[in-house]
């Protein structure tokens, strides 16, 4: 009997300690479920944002450097076709007067030495003639860029400088006359400027050439360093040419993956973990190489993950606690357990109230939201209409011109058929055709201004739209004796991502503007210029009147800011928002005189 009873006492134990280590499984099951899904997937999102920030990062460094080398390529060119430079190497008699020239070129446009080198590779003028470390009287006929600029006619190598000792780019371009060699112009470009602005990013920025050798970084530890084994071969070719001077060109303290070196993770000088992005530079085989360090995401992904697997640990303590609770419950009191049942009936119902709340407000927030679209639109649309007024007189006198001239070919037709003179006739009605087909450009024009509705956003041809605006507020401008210069030629044509009418409202109102700004003078002169800036189309409104006050300039786009004594204020801010809803913008530019506004517009 006794030991019946322990044996039934046991089993209840058994059961627990078997629930207790099934939860402790489970619980261990979800931490190692969650920290092997969610941290991967955290590590993947860390280095995709970091990447994303290096691919950004490397080409804006790209385009500041491609402006540098722009700036100095065309000087060869150029002096290639400077008469003085012509005259002293096909003569081999150099006037002092040339390296003052040279000189103040180099000054101008920063270059730190131009000089001309003869058929021997000897430098006969040079802009540093009057320093210390003037090249005059220097042989540089072992030196590639003098020797590749023969035998092509022009070529770009870096390395470092003979007399300097400072590395840099070297743009040589051979001089002919008559198919015969003169001799070589050269240029140096030295990259501190670029390096400095590097360094500001506190990041890994370099540049190698087709060897893998660093040429300019922002760390210049890196400078003259490779980023792959050189061959034996190769290396002794290198430092025959004294290009890299002493340089012992041992391999960078870091490391790239990847043979694009966009895949993996690469590592930084210090070792730590990094993205490096790298983009082709406009010379041949030249990278732009650009590492963005890794750490700091990877460590915010472990605490991410670390704070997941937390969470999911308490969750699921949470429910094996609940259920051993709710088991209790069952087995203490059935109807605490209705009462139970009561309760997470009680609080789905208070969720699924609060889900609707939260339902009804987003509904009303979209209906809010498009209500202030809709607002927004009709504000549009009254500006438009209110301008019609002001635009109206304009287009009356356009309309006014071929009615005169129709009742003229009218009256003159009906001399000719009285006089039986069908042909003459036939021409002046023909006249009459054109005239009303004018008319009807210039109504079509108004109603469309005047329209109703937001329409739709696509390719807009410039000239089209520049076309309405002339129709519409043209005659204005000649009635005040304003002259208004308005863009023509292949810019005129571009195509832009806009809509036509609001497109004319946001002209019509810089122009109106312009023109209320310049009336009183005597000079008066609004214009309208269509640029380039990359892939954007940029048109500019300019006029000579007084300009912008500063302390209404500030506030200028905000709405009820006016400098008129009538004016509302809203012209402008609803021109930046049409701007805006094209995908472009509208500022003011400061200007030493008048007023400028700069639109940018998407080219299409």
């Amino acid at each position: 009997m006794i030991i019946r009873t322990n044996g039934a006492a046991q089993i209840p134990l058994f059961i627990t300690a078997l629930a207790v280590l099934l939860a402790f499984a489970a619980l261990g099951m979800v931490v190692a479920g969650v920290a092997s899904i969610y941290g991967p997937r955290a590590v993947e999102d860390a280095t995709a944002t970091v990447r994303m920030r290096a691919v950004q990062q490397t080409r804006s460094n790209l385009r500041l450097l491609e402006a540098e080398l722009q700036t100095y390529r065309l000087l060869p060119v150029m002096l290639g076709e400077y008469p003085d430079v012509r005259a002293a190497l096909a003569s081999g008699t150099v006037d002092p007067a040339l390296n003052v020239k040279l000189a103040m070129l180099a000054e101008r446009t920063g270059a730190p030495v131009i000089y001309a080198l003869d058929t021997q590779g000897m430098t006969i003028a040079a802009s540093n003639a009057a320093r210390a470390d003037s090249f005059l009287g220097h042989d540089y006929r072992y030196r590639d860029y003098f020797t590749k600029a023969m035998a092509s006619g022009a070529t770009e190598f870096f390395a470092l400088g003979s007399v300097s000792g400072r590395p840099g780019l070297y743009l040589s371009r051979r001089i002919d006359r008559a198919g015969r060699p003169l001799g070589v112009v050269v240029v140096k470009v030295e990259f501190g400027k670029i390096a400095r602005a590097w360094i500001q990013d506190m990041m890994a920025t370099f540049v190698t050439d087709p060897d893998g050798i660093i040429l300019i970084s922002s760390d210049p530890k890196l400078e003259f360093r490779t980023t792959r084994t050189l061959s034996p071969a190769r290396r002794a070719a290198l430092v025959a040419t004294r290009q890299f001077g002493t340089s012992p060109l041992d391999p960078a303290p870091l490391t790239l993956r990847g043979g694009v070196w966009h895949e993996g993770v690469s590592r930084l000088p210090n070792g730590s973990p990094a993205i490096a992005v790298s983009l082709p530079v406009p010379i041949a085989g030249w990278r732009l190489v650009h590492m963005e360090p890794l750490d700091a995401a990877l460590r915010t992904a472990a605490a991410r993950t670390r704070w997941a697997t937390a969470i999911a640990a308490l969750l699921t303590i949470a429910v094996i606690v609940a259920a051993w609770w709710l088991q209790a419950r069952r087995k203490r009191n059935a109807g605490a357990r209705a009462e139970l049942e009561a309760e997470v009936a009680r609080r789905t119902a208070e969720l699924r109230a609060t889900a609707d709340r939260l339902q009804i407000e987003v509904e009303q927030r979209e209906a809010s939201d498009q209500r202030f679209r809709q607002a927004r639109e009709e504000l549009a649309h009254a500006n438009r209409v209110g301008s019609i007024g002001t635009i109206t007189a304009s287009v009356a006198h356009e309309i006014n011109q071929p009615v005169a001239a129709i009742r003229t070919f009218a009256d003159n037709a009906a001399a000719f058929l009285a006089r039986g003179e069908p042909a003459r006739a036939a021409t002046n009605l023909q006249s009459i055709v054109d005239l009303t087909s004018r008319i009807g450009t210039i109504t079509a024009g108004l109603r469309r201004y005047a329209r109703r509705g937001a329409g739709s956003i696509g390719p807009v041809a410039l000239d089209e739209a520049v076309d309405g605006v002339r129709l519409l507020i043209g005659d204005r401008f000649r009635a005040k004796g304003v002259t208004l210069d308005l863009p023509t030629g292949p810019e005129a044509r571009l195509t832009v991502i806009a809509g036509r009418v609001r497109l004319e409202q946001v002209l019509v109102n810089l122009l109106q503007n312009a023109l209320d700004a310049v009336a009183d003078r005597r000079d008066a002169r609004v214009s309208v210029t269509v640029g380039r800036k990359g892939r954007d189309v940029v048109l500019t409104v300019a006029d000579n009147g007084p300009g912008i006050a500063r302390d209404i300039a500030d506030h200028l786009f905000t709405p009820f800011a006016t400098s008129k004594k009538d004016g509302l204020g809203l012209g402008l801010g609803i021109a930046r928002d049409i701007m805006t809803e094209f995908g472009g913008t509208l500022d003011l530019v400061p200007a030493p005189e008048g007023a400028i506004f700069r639109m940018i517009l998407v080219k299409a």
